[in-house]
């Protein structure tokens, strides 16, 4: 996941200031009645040049059906998006529906950039959303994004490798953390050291949450406070020294080099590990790079944990801005993009495995053997409630955990002494929001 730059923090802060000036909500009424005059809404995305084009596909569809709304699209790169975004939010210029990020959620909702989608329900339905899916959106009691797709953490293991190494795979309803080691060792000294067992763990906060949530904790508390007892980040990352130290994952200088690589060249895409975490909805992608066959499997310690680590994460949302003039049509346009299955067929998983159960339901069939089965694994894992949206001032979280995973494994801090630190660190950064 990519990362606001320090520029783009301070543009998100002074659009909060201009958004207080001006009292937040200024827009319309989002449960009024369509316009039958023509209206212009305004459409901003981020995403490939084939995300592109699929968008496009899906406003022409909705004209078609609506053809006195003319919807505009401003779509970006990631790099170019943010800063985009926070200056037009900045200048009261947001435009009508914001295509959203997990991280920045609470940057915007708290700032009263985005309208709380619960006022827009006579236009804009739910009903086909698991009630966990539409927490992912949900601060404070308010809906203020629409998930388009869902993630869940998963272990990818290649079955090719183990059985080239005359390895069994797991059982995973039942497999432990300890289960774990003992697979990798005997993939490791299978191999004569050429294929490490599992990649490193700690590279992203998926990964912290499902061991804290284990262990009937969270990372943050629903004040958005960071709670995670240090004892237990040092536990995760003293786990991560032993597999290191034991030869089941690899030593830290290549651990750290695959972190910072694209996709294609991790330990999973290149066959160097047998084992790897990852969210579901990289299977395709990895299994693209690899060329072997790769198979998802729920995650270890879920039979013995004290509550499921497992959970739903958003692959992006949808939101309003809070000044849309015309909040009713940007509410219809969004019920289109997330409940028409004229617009599901066009977009396919482009934007996630689909939120909406029903759209997913259909939508199975039609995808390729490695989207059927990133699909198909939401629904047969126990997730629990979903994590607190990152608080606003940590959507640096993940870069603040690579660097104290770095410092761990290449014994430069104690996992105790780790822990301690990113604790306050993150904790002085939500603070300083």
């Amino acid at each position: 996941m990519k990362r606001f730059t320090r520029r783009e923090a301070l543009i998100v802060a002074a659009a909060g200031a201009a958004l207080a000036a001006c009292g937040g909500n200024g827009g319309g009424n989002a449960n009024g009645e369509i316009s039958g005059d023509q209206v212009t809404l305004r459409f901003t995305w981020w995403g490939s040049d084939a995300r592109h084009k699929r968008t496009q596909q899906v406003i022409d569809a909705f004209t078609k059906a609506h053809p006195n709304i003319t919807i505009k699209g401003e779509f970006k790169d990631w790099n170019g998006y943010w800063d985009a975004l926070a200056t037009t939010v900045a200048a009261n210029d947001a435009p009508d529906i914001i295509q959203m990020d997990e991280l920045y959620l609470a940057s915007y909702a708290e700032r009263g950039a985005l309208l709380d989608l619960k006022t827009a329900d006579k236009h804009l339905t739910t009903t086909d959303f698991d009630a966990k899916a539409l927490a992912t959106g949900a601060i404070d009691g308010k809906q203020y994004a629409i998930p388009t797709g869902l993630a869940a953490y998963s272990f990818v293991v290649n079955t090719d490798l183990l059985d080239k190494y005359k390895v069994t795979v797991p059982d995973d309803a039942t497999w432990s953390w300890d289960d774990l080691k003992t697979v990798a060792d005997q993939v490791s000294k299978a191999s004569g050291g050429k294929v490490t067992g599992t990649q490193s763990l700690g590279f992203d906060i998926g990964g912290v949450n499902i061991w804290a949530r284990q262990h009937g904790a969270a990372l943050y508390s629903p004040e958005g406070k960071v709670v995670i007892p240090p004892d237990l980040l040092a536990s995760f990352w003293q786990y991560q020294v032993d597999l290191a130290k034991g030869g089941m994952a690899p030593q830290a200088s290549v651990s750290v080099e695959r972190a910072g690589a694209p996709l294609d060249q991790s330990g999973t895409a290149t066959n160097a590990s047998a084992f790897g975490s990852w969210w579901n909805s990289q299977l395709t992608s990895l299994a693209a790079a690899s060329g072997q066959k790769l198979k998802l499997l729920k995650l270890p310690g879920e039979a013995q944990a004290s509550s499921a680590g497992g959970y739903y994460k958003p692959s992006m949302f949808w939101s309003i801005s809070s000044r849309s003039k015309q909040p009713a049509e940007a509410a219809l346009f969004v019920d289109f993009l997330a409940n028409s299955q004229e617009a599901a067929d066009i977009m396919l998983t482009d934007r996630g495995v689909p939120a909406n159960t029903k759209i997913r339901s259909a939508l199975v069939p039609k995808l390729t053997d490695t989207d059927k089965a990133a699909a198909e694994y939401l629904d047969t894992i126990k997730v629990g409630e979903s994590p607190r949206v990152t608080p606003n001032g940590a959507s640096d979280v993940e870069q603040i955990l690579k660097r104290h995973t770095e410092d761990v494994l290449f014994a430069r801090k104690t996992p105790q002494d780790a822990a301690t630190s990113f604790v306050k660190e993150l904790q002085a950064a939500i603070d300083a929001a």
